[in-house]
């Protein structure tokens, strides 16, 4: 159960093997409406003006997600190039022009920093596209991700990336892909225990976010702002308007709500994008697709803390059992 099960989508990784880093790419080669709601107070992207209702692009090719703070947002000037090979984009004149928006999350702080994703790494991500299953964890953009940092990097956790969908009797589909990198905990829904998140000093318990603020304990500069983010996409076979979209990305914002405490931070740069790559017309309308938007972000979250991996001075969620 992934993104790749829209019909029209495919998803490719590039992960960085000298550090933790990499970038993902969601391609719609054949155009897909597209709205944006950017929710953190301190984002990094690229094309999302272009996104607005008003304005007169109608579709995009693909969007971009990756890790390099804002050094990443040239991945997607790879992604643009590999999707100009295949003859896709907006027809401008003599050529076409692919459209693809772009979001970032800062990773910078494990390992050397002067490695991020660049444009070879986003046409690697493009190249590497397919409508299979996507793999999940500390792949892609989420190869750096961490989260639970209001106490600082020193007491944080690993994020990861995460990938999920929902297929109903009227035959709508609507999926999500989500990279987790946030300054908050996350949490199980299901049971409101933390499954990653900011840990004790000793580091061998979880502590929460929310404990430290309750009790006075956050120093101001715990973590430097910008130095987190969630950032991801949904899709779904439902048509729907630019405006539409929009509403449909304000809705799924709701999946980092129930899953990440706190979010929307302005130390986040919390980004989702939504594209409507198909023409069904669901019995509920964007209600529908809006509010299993915002289930899948919340399943997909869960999905990527759950998947990822430990690394020196990180443990994972998988480290926790009990949680």
């Amino acid at each position: 159960m992934s993104l790749t099960d829209v019909p029209g989508v495919s998803v490719g990784h590039f992960t960085d093997e000298r550090r933790p880093t990499g970038c993902t790419v969601v391609l719609t080669p054949s155009g897909a409406v597209c709205g944006v709601d950017v929710r953190g107070g301190a984002p990094g992207t690229r094309e999302t003006d272009v996104l607005d209702p008003v304005n007169s692009v109608a579709q995009v090719h693909g969007v971009v997600l990756a890790g390099g703070s804002a050094f990443g947002l040239e991945a997607a000037s790879g992604a643009v190039w590999y999707l100009e090979e295949k003859g896709a984009g907006f027809a401008a004149g003599p050529v076409r022009v692919p459209i693809v928006p772009s979001a970032i999350l800062f990773d910078l702080g494990i390992g050397d920093p002067t490695i991020r994703p660049d444009a070879g790494a986003g046409y690697a991500a493009a190249r590497a596209a397919t409508n299979g299953p996507v793999a999940e964890g500390n792949v892609g953009a989420g190869a750096g991700a961490t989260v639970g940092k209001l106490l600082g990097s020193s007491r944080a956790m690993r994020g990861g990336l995460g990938t999920a969908s929902i297929r109903v009797e009227d035959g709508l589909i609507v999926a999500a892909i989500v990279v987790v990198n946030a300054v908050g905990d996350v949490i199980n829904p299901t049971t409101g225990r933390i499954l990653a998140g900011a840990r004790s000093e000793d580091g061998k318990t979880i502590e929460g976010s929310m404990s430290a603020l309750l009790g006075g304990k956050l120093s101001a500069r715990a973590s430097a702002a910008g130095e987190n983010t969630t950032i991801g996409v949904v899709a779904t076979n439902a048509g729907l308007t630019k405006s539409q979209a929009t509403k449909v990305a304000q809705m799924a914002q709701d999946g980092l709500a129930r899953t990440i405490v706190p979010a929307h931070t302005p130390w986040d740069g919390d980004t989702i994008f939504a594209l409507s790559v198909g023409r069904l017309a669901p019995s509920a309308g964007v209600l529908a697709v809006g509010a299993l938007a915002a289930e899948v972000v919340a399943r997909a979250i869960v999905r990527g803390v759950r998947a990822a991996q430990a690394i020196p001075g990180y443990p994972a969620a998988v480290d926790f059992p009990s949680r």
